[in-house]
């Protein structure tokens, strides 16, 4: 199933085929239209996000098929604050995704404009869910901070994880982790963020996520992103089960989908 998410015909737009949450009214990724945020007044004032990702936490590094993805040890991690209240969220994978060329591959839009690519930390609520898996169904129970990449100047940490992808070339390939990879230096300096409640963005596309955008953007190389185009989607010794881009992980990204009635809120500066 994993290679064929973002295939021509058979993409983001028939998902809601094999899973009808797909079609739900909290679904994400969104446009994010500056003009009718709300100021979050309360997360200003009293509820500062807050993070805690140790170096080490970052385990495994994973080609799943349609993207890459760092496995981590959510012991020591945190996540709270903001909009979470006091709820605290312990962090379970970080991945990407990204275009075809630098000037597309986000999945959230700014004003209509998308980015190169978008960063993926995801979060689970361990005060009130016992497991990752049940936090997934609650309304409550994800939170993902997202990161715009725009094509510029080489990103130090981020080129850890660049150099090691050409060892999980294929799906299904992994690798464990020996150099720290802190996922903190992966966020921008500015914390001012936006924040609405959404759905995962790939299938099953659960309504369970309060997504954490951040409004400035972090550099990253057109190398790095060719090197996260040179994925391929099928195993290793396998042939490419079709000729649509060569089998290369590219345009791995949701369009935008409506934001109806949900508030947008926003907290920081921008």
């Amino acid at each position: 199933m994993a290679h064929h998410l973002y295939r021509r015909f058979m993409g983001p737009s028939t998902w809601v085929d094999k899973f009808p949450m797909a079609a739900g009214s909290r679904q994400s990724p969104v446009n994010i239209e500056t003009g009718r945020v709300e100021t979050d007044h309360e997360a200003l004032i009293s509820k500062p996000l807050r993070w805690k990702y140790p170096a080490t936490a970052s385990r495994a590094i994973v080609n799943p098929g349609y993207c890459w993805r760092v496995d981590t040890d959510g012991d020591g991690t945190y996540l709270t604050g903001g909009p979470l209240m006091d709820d605290v969220y312990k962090l379970e994978q970080y991945h990407c995704h990204w275009g075809c060329s630098d000037s597309r591959g986000s999945e959230h839009t700014v004003d209509g404009q998308a980015f190169a690519g978008e960063l993926h930390l995801v979060h689970w609520n361990t005060t009130k869910y016992k497991t990752f898996a049940e936090a997934a169904r609650a309304p409550d129970g994800l939170a993902v901070l997202g990161v715009f990449l725009k094509a510029g100047k080489a990103h130090e940490e981020l080129e850890k994880i660049a150099r090691l992808l050409p060892y999980v070339s294929h799906k299904d390939d992994n690798l464990p982790i020996n150099e720290p990879i802190d996922p903190s230096k992966l966020l921008p300096d500015d914390n001012g963020y936006w924040t609405y409640l959404g759905s995962l963005t790939t299938p099953p596309c659960n309504e369970s996520v309060t997504w954490i955008l951040f409004k400035r953007y972090i550099e990253v190389s057109h190398h790095q992103l060719n090197v996260f185009r040179n994925l391929r989607k099928f195993p290793r010794g396998e042939e490419c089960p079709c000729h649509e881009n060569h089998g290369v992980v590219i345009n791995n990204f949701r369009p935008p989908l409506p934001l109806g009635n949900r508030v947008l809120r926003e907290c920081g500066s921008f």
